[in-house]
């Protein structure tokens, strides 16, 4: 399990192929809310759970592609 507390505010959100998901805007309990000024986010806040989460180093690194990823996000509104 994911200690939440390694997830830190900027960190590029990547997934399992290696590619760009988005930025850690904040994080709230066990969901990740990616920043909205990121080009891979088409400028809308996005959820996702501290659970798609395999592993911190410099990055936010996903158990799932970023296809995936994006395919179950919710769109905060």
């Amino acid at each position: 399990m994911i200690d939440a507390s390694m997830i830190k505010e900027h960190l590029e959100v990547v997934g399992s192929d290696g590619r760009h998901v988005g930025r850690v805007d904040h994080v709230m309990g066990d969901q990740i809310e990616l920043a909205k000024m990121d080009f891979g986010s088409g400028w809308k806040h996005h959820m996702i759970p501290v659970s798609w989460v395999d592993h911190v180093d410099e990055h936010v690194h996903l158990n799932m592609t970023r296809d995936e990823a994006k395919a179950h996000w919710v769109v905060k509104h």
